[in-house]
């Protein structure tokens, strides 16, 4: 029985999956049972209870929770655009682990489900920076609490958004195919486009969303984000944690998606 456990040695943990040798069911298996998305949904419980404990009225708590699904897309296009395929954090040695844990590594093997989600060392606190001060100016800790939750299911439907766009499966609904279509594109052609996850309108916005391979060249640097062994000889720490110099591209014998899949049918 194929349970898409992953072959790369380089990269794999306890517990890895690989999205491009599982199907659907194998999915929600291995989604619904991860330690980062239990967490996810006890933090959730949690700030509910919170809610309940210090509620400000269905009014301000409606309005908090609306505000972070409003920022949200725009919050995490800034993240992904410029810390995440920025060229800083690799370049000095105590940001070179976090760099490679909550990015690179995913870019060098796009199918590995344990980089694929964020490390919840890296993700709450970033979740925190956002939600709470928009959910503490409307109304103090209650709606503090709703807004921290409604980040922390919105990244869960995200961490599981982003599984499909890189599992072995074609969706049946029209809206998945375009939007996992448009995310193998920025894997598999140019990084510098469709920033976003389950949304693309900031990328229309910000002018970095593209349809198909044809709209612009594809990147040399769309598996190693500029990070390649040049800059891996100039800034040697994420090499050294990896045990091997960059990839221009991920183990050719990995099943899933390649640049052809990149058009919906």
């Amino acid at each position: 029985m194929n349970t898409g456990m992953s072959s790369n040695q380089s990269l794999r943990t306890g517990r890895s999956f690989d999205l491009g040798k599982m199907n659907l069911r194998q999915l929600w298996a291995a989604y619904l049972t991860y330690p980062t998305i239990l967490l996810y949904v006890a933090l959730v419980a949690l700030s509910m209870v919170v809610v309940t404990r210090t509620f400000a009225g269905t009014g301000p708590t409606l309005v908090a929770m609306a505000a972070v699904v409003a920022v949200y897309p725009l919050a995490w296009y800034l993240l992904h655009r410029f810390v995440l395929h920025g060229r800083v954090l690799y370049r000095f040695q105590s940001t070179a682990a976090l760099w490679k844990r909550i990015h690179f590594d995913h870019h060098q093997d796009p199918h590995l489900l344990d980089v694929l989600f964020g490390a919840p060392w890296t993700t709450l606190p970033t979740i925190a920076a956002i939600t709470l001060p928009i959910g503490w100016l409307i109304a103090g800790p209650g709606t503090a609490a709703a807004a921290f939750g409604t980040g922390v299911a919105i990244t869960c439907v995200y961490e599981f958004f982003h599984c499909i766009q890189h599992l072995n499966y074609k969706p049946r609904a029209r809206w998945i195919q375009i939007m996992k279509a448009r995310h193998v594109l920025h894997h598999f052609h140019d990084e510098n486009g469709n920033f976003g996850i389950t949304s693309y309108v900031v990328d229309r916005a910000f002018g970095t969303y593209f349809v198909d391979a044809k709209a612009r060249p594809r990147s040399p640097s769309v598996f190693n984000l500029g990070y390649d062994v040049r800059e891996a000889g100039r800034f040697p720490w994420v090499m050294r944690l990896t045990g091997a110099p960059p990839r221009d591209r991920p183990d050719g014998a990995r099943g899933g998606a390649t640049a052809g899949d990149t058009r919906p049918t």
